[in-house]
């Protein structure tokens, strides 16, 4: 790998102190989209990452529109042509379906791709390292290191069991949504704030290639009972779909939930249409807790900002992430080029405030929706009003989709703006 050349020298000598402008811990989407950004303003950044590349994710592989966008600011569009593209949301519920095309928009595409992660964050931690950024992979920082309460850095244990200190100016939280370092700085999760669950595997499918992913908004568990959640279907175009179903904390009985059952029931409520097989898939599905809605905080710190899923950067209305992870890392690496160029460590304390300017708002409008979704004989109404109208779902999936149009006045903005509005009476959603 390109960083791992880089240092490959340097982490084989006897040396037990290394040297950065920006130490970013973890190597995901945030943490390789941060030391892009980071290595294109002219700064030292290192990126250590646990694992190595390939690795998997729990994740259901789809780049919305937002997603592709930045992966193509940072150069990788003609690199996800070779994975397979779509077209929008198929959302299925009740009996019906409805196949809804991305919305147009003024800055982002109208298409997106489906990309396993265990390809997807090697490419973009490959072009991190190609602009400039040092990625140490099998690299995992066990603690920060402080100096008179500031954090300087990390003391980090390389693959082959020694440590090394990588000293920074700054550090950038990326570890993603059990963030341990975050966590070693003091950052915790709101806890009144909704969270979410997912699981997922992969099955062989003749279907693997279709235009759309799909969206089931009407879950059942085995005895058929409704779940507030929704289940997915990503064609991968490489002979597989990836399947997985995601679940929300307001749910009052989420805790007793097991959602490898609750995968089991949903394989086999799409086996026949799909054709596939529910007993044989093609792993075992693995599962993650996802911090949603701007949940995680402080974002900030005197020399450190919070990433991504670390910073519980996930939409609540779709439990989307990879987007706003590399868009809170191209904010987190203006703000550090600032602080550099400067020399000025107030800087990063302006961090927070463009994350609530720019995502404050929506997310707490996901969030009381998350509320709302939380009982299913209402999310079975909603569901049976929406998949009855086209007009209808089309603004439901640009609102979820965070694609308003901020100079635009149609239904879905005008909807939004409302829903808005009734959010400011909340103070604590």
């Amino acid at each position: 790998m390109f960083g791992e050349a880089h240092w490959g020298a340097v982490a084989a000598s006897a040396s037990s102190s290394l040297s950065t402008d920006v130490l970013i811990v973890g190597g995901g989407p945030a943490g390789a989209a941060a030391g892009y950004w980071l290595a294109r303003h002219g700064h030292q950044a290192t990126v250590v990452e646990r694992k190595t590349f390939p690795r998997d994710k729990t994740c259901g592989d789809g780049l919305t529109p937002r997603a592709v966008h930045q992966l193509e600011e940072m150069g990788l569009g003609p690199g996800l042509e070779r994975f397979h593209r779509y077209q929008g949301l198929r959302a299925t519920g009740m009996g019906r379906e409805l196949e809804l095309a991305w919305p147009s928009h003024p800055v982002y595409p109208s298409h997106g791709f489906v990309v396993r992660r265990r390809d997807l964050d090697r490419m973009v931690a490959d072009n991190a390292a190609a602009a400039g950024a040092t990625v140490l992979q099998g690299h995992e920082a066990v603690e920060p290191l402080l100096d008179r309460g500031f954090v300087r850095g990390a003391l980090v244990r390389r693959y082959d069991g020694t440590e090394v200190s990588i000293n920074a100016r700054y550090v950038v939280v990326a570890d993603g949504a059990n963030s341990r370092f975050g966590r070693a700085l003091g950052t915790f999760r709101t806890r009144e704030w909704p969270y979410g669950t997912a699981i997922r595997t992969y099955w062989t499918s003749p279907r693997h290639a279709e235009p759309w992913i799909e969206s089931a908004l009407d879950v059942q568990d085995r005895n058929g009972h409704p779940m507030p959640g929704y289940g997915w279907i990503f064609p991968v175009g490489d002979g597989t779909v990836n399947v997985g179903v995601g679940l929300l904390s307001t749910f009052r009985d989420f805790k007793a939930v097991n959602t490898t059952h609750l995968l089991d029931a949903y394989a086999h409520q799409i086996a026949e249409r799909w054709e596939i097989d529910p007993a044989a898939p093609e792993c075992r599905p693995t599962s993650g807790r996802i911090p949603m809605g701007g949940s995680v905080g402080p974002k900030a710190g005197p020399t450190f900002l919070v990433v991504g899923d670390a910073a519980g950067s996930v939409n609540p209305f779709n439990g989307e992430g990879i987007d706003y992870a590399y868009e809170t890392a191209r904010l987190a690496a203006d703000v550090l080029h600032q602080a550099l160029t400067d020399r000025d460590p107030a800087a990063l304390q302006r961090y927070p405030q463009q994350l609530q300017d720019t995502y404050g708002e929506y997310f707490k409008v996901a969030r009381l929706f998350a509320r709302v979704i939380g009982r299913p004989t209402l999310m079975r109404e909603l569901t049976r009003v929406g998949m009855h109208s086209r007009t209808l779902m089309e603004w439901v999936l640009r609102i979820m989709a965070n694609l308003l149009r901020p100079e635009e006045t149609g239904p879905a903005e005008l909807a939004y703006r409302a829903a808005a509005k009734l959010v400011k009476l909340a103070p604590n959603a």
